[in-house]
């Protein structure tokens, strides 16, 4: 029972107590009073009574609700460690199907290693077989040819082995031929898928850099402002930007001559704003280009800042990213050296990722590929190993240093995606109208392949037609043989293959032919 309750009786039993005893004190008072007093302490005791009832209900009510939160909560739990216990035995489950199916898998592969190997035995009894026949063959040809012809057993010997190794040279390199082209044939299909995706997904407009800038004027007579007393102003440009200015009778326009596209570019922003504040002067000339050159130093960064974050690419050295927002004013080839870079970082990620390996260090690798052409300083290395180089006093992955430094076969490829990055700089670069060609290197490359050809003993002529896709090479009839054409066909591909740098692929066609020519008269 409450401790409220035992309070109240208490009350209630001194109160009766006290009523008594004022009986017996008070002996004098009247009859009438004590009633009131029997009166008034049953009244006391039956609101004490239903005190002790209220009390003792709220209590129970308050019991009952503290259990039913506790067994709500008590279900609750058990339902979270239900539901968990599920999911790990979900998860049990698929790695135990996982599992299962590996196992497949394996058996699968074991019974086609055996079938293999039991395939493989029975051309090794098949190839002994022939062997004890050739054995026997020589054996009745050298009998033959002792009988016939006279000859000792060494001459027989001799010939023999020089008509077998004919045949088996013959033999070797029908069957060396087939298995090549057999397995260019699967590794063409399989390149070629992945190649063609990435290509797809990654298609990108293609303009060509030029070496002149044409700046618009409103009038002509700002060409005048330009060239200034004696030409001092428009050499003071000159001077300050090395950006040749070329004035002629072109209206309202002014050609800005020069190699590098970050001179121009200052160039023409500086002449923008020479003419829009009209004061043109030597002094004012210095002080605006030198203004432009911090302004655009500032745009690079903003630019090699901007395409990293596009490309997803983190961690990137600040150097570096100067040296992306740099490649913006380049061009290889007649294309833009950043278009080309982002091209070849987005090719190696789609690549990397079909071929299962870390996308995001193929793209690092493949936008990095060419920082090697944009230096602040000129040195002897090639861009390939400079570029190598600043990778890797900026913290680079050794992997995005070996792919920079062997995308042009200067250094040793130790990495997977080494040949990756310089597969994507190919294709980049072989987009039909990517790049503009010199044409002197055209030719050149023209005459070195026919040359190549025209080495080789018995060679009379060699054509590459079709723009240097196919070689056409004519050999003497009584100085090559059928078989040496094979021969000399698989060689030149193959030092074409090893010695020179050309686009696509290059087939190798070997004519021989032999023309008995007489007059009738």
């Amino acid at each position: 029972m409450d401790p409220i309750i035992y309070v109240i009786i208490s009350a209630v039993v001194a109160l009766v107590v006290g009523i008594i005893a004022g009986k017996f004190i008070f002996a004098k008072d009247t009859k009438k009073q004590i009633e009131e007093a029997e009166l008034q302490a049953q009244t006391i005791l039956k609101e004490a009574e239903l005190r002790a009832e209220t009390i003792k209900k709220e209590k129970q009510l308050e019991a009952k609700e503290r259990f039913v939160q506790l067994k709500s909560e008590h279900e609750r739990e058990v339902n979270d460690r239900n539901r968990k216990i599920g999911e790990v035995e979900n998860r049990i489950k698929q790695k135990e199907i996982s599992i299962n199916q590996k196992e497949a898998s394996i058996e699968k592969q074991v019974k086609e290693n055996d079938a293999i190997k039991e395939n493989l035995n029975r051309q090794i009894e098949l190839v002994n077989q022939k062997r004890t026949e050739l054995e026997k063959h020589q054996e009745e040809h050298i009998r033959r040819l002792e009988k016939v012809a006279g000859l000792t057993a060494e001459d027989a010997k001799a010939q023999l082995i020089e008509s077998l190794k004919q045949e088996a040279h013959t033999q070797a390199l029908a069957l060396q031929q087939e298995i090549i082209e057999d397995a260019k044939q699967k590794a063409n299909k399989e390149a070629r898928k992945i190649v063609i995706q990435s290509i797809q997904r990654t298609a990108a407009e293609q303009t060509i850099e030029n070496t002149v800038t044409v700046f618009n004027l409103e009038t002509d007579e700002i060409k005048g402002q330009i060239i200034g007393r004696e030409g001092r102003n428009i050499r003071a440009i000159e001077a300050a930007t090395g950006v040749d200015l070329i004035v002629d009778d072109t209206p309202e326009a002014i050609i800005l001559s020069s190699f590098d596209p970050l001179r121009r570019e200052i160039a023409r922003l500086s002449l923008q704003r020479l003419v829009s504040d009209g004061r043109i002067h030597p002094a004012r000339i210095e002080e605006v280009v030198e203004k432009t050159r911090r302004q655009l130093e500032e745009q690079v960064m903003e630019i090699g800042e901007r395409t990293v974050i596009e490309m997803g690419i983190h961690g990137l050295h600040k150097e570096l990213i100067r040296i992306v927002g740099k490649m913006r004013f380049r061009s290889s080839y007649g294309q833009n050296l950043l278009m080309h870079s982002r091209e070849t970082a987005n090719l190696c990620g789609i690549m990397a990722a079909e071929l299962g390996m870390n996308p995001k260090l193929a793209k690092r690798a493949g936008l990095l590929h060419d920082i090697g052409k944009v230096p602040d300083e000129e040195t002897e290395l090639s861009h390939a190993l400079l570029g190598a180089k600043l990778a890797e006093k900026y913290g680079e992955n050794p992997a995005v240093v070996n792919a920079i430094g062997a995308h042009h076969d200067e250094m040793e490829m130790l990495y997977v995606i080494s040949p990756i990055v310089q597969a994507c700089d190919a294709i980049s670069g072989a987009r039909p109208g990517a790049r503009r060609e010199i044409m002197q290197q055209y030719l050149q490359r023209i005459k070195d392949l026919e040359n190549l050809a025209t080495a080789y003993q018995g060679v009379e002529k060699a054509y590459a037609i079709q723009a240097g896709r196919e070689l056409r090479v004519i050999v003497e009839a009584d100085k090559v043989s059928d078989v040496d054409s094979d021969k000399l066909s698989f060689e030149i591909a193959q030092k074409i293959q090893t010695e020179m740098t050309y686009p696509g692929q290059i087939k190798v066609t070997v004519i021989r032919e032999k023309r008995a020519v007489n007059v009738a008269r």
